[in-house]
């Protein structure tokens, strides 16, 4: 039994979830959503609440059970209010700055680093703190996840990405005789 899947999900004002051929829709007043979900789950809809319970109590269908609603309440919550990640940037003469369409960044390597911006996120980069908002929490996840990549923060002097709020455990160096 799923303990996320049992869980009714209440759908806000201004909110409306459709399910039609195998495609949920929510609309909301930030934007919509959509996702393909196979039909081994059953999807109840009503204007103010959402409940799924599995066709059969299989492995997989259990699985997908708590996936799926843990999905529905992402794209609600979405929908009305933007997923914020907030990446802080710290390093000598590291700089990040928006140009139209893409993040340009100098991460200390020997050419500039450019980084496309998807059209379903928002960025913004003030004093080496980036900020990436959005609808779809799995979207801006991942953008902040492959912007931390091209340079994770290193653990003698903390240089590199770091999430907000994120502690990296720093090293002792190099000890003198």
């Amino acid at each position: 039994m799923s303990r996320i899947g049992k869980k009714v999900i209440v759908i806000p004002e201004k909110t409306t979830v459709t399910l039609v051929d195998g495609v949920l829709k929510v609309v909301g007043p930030h934007g919509e959503l959509s996702k393909a979900l196979k039909a081994d789950i059953d999807i109840m809809i009503t204007p103010t609440e959402v409940t799924l319970k599995p066709k059969k109590e299989t492995l997989d269908t259990v699985a997908l059970w708590g996936t799926y609603g843990s999905h529905i309440v992402n794209m609600v919550a979405g929908v009305n209010t933007p997923f914020v990640k907030k990446l802080i940037l710290e390093g000598i003469g590291y700089k990040s700055e928006v140009k139209g369409t893409t993040l340009a960044m100098a991460l200390g390597f020997s050419h500039p680093v450019n980084v496309p911006i998807p059209a379903s996120l928002k960025i913004t980069a003030e004093k080496n703190v980036i900020t990436v908002s959005g609808i779809n929490k799995e979207e801006v996840g991942l953008f902040a996840a492959n912007l931390r990549s091209l340079k994770k923060p290193e653990p003698y002097k903390g240089k590199g990405f770091r999430y907000e709020g994120e502690v990296i455990k720093r090293k002792q160096g190099k000890k003198t005789a």
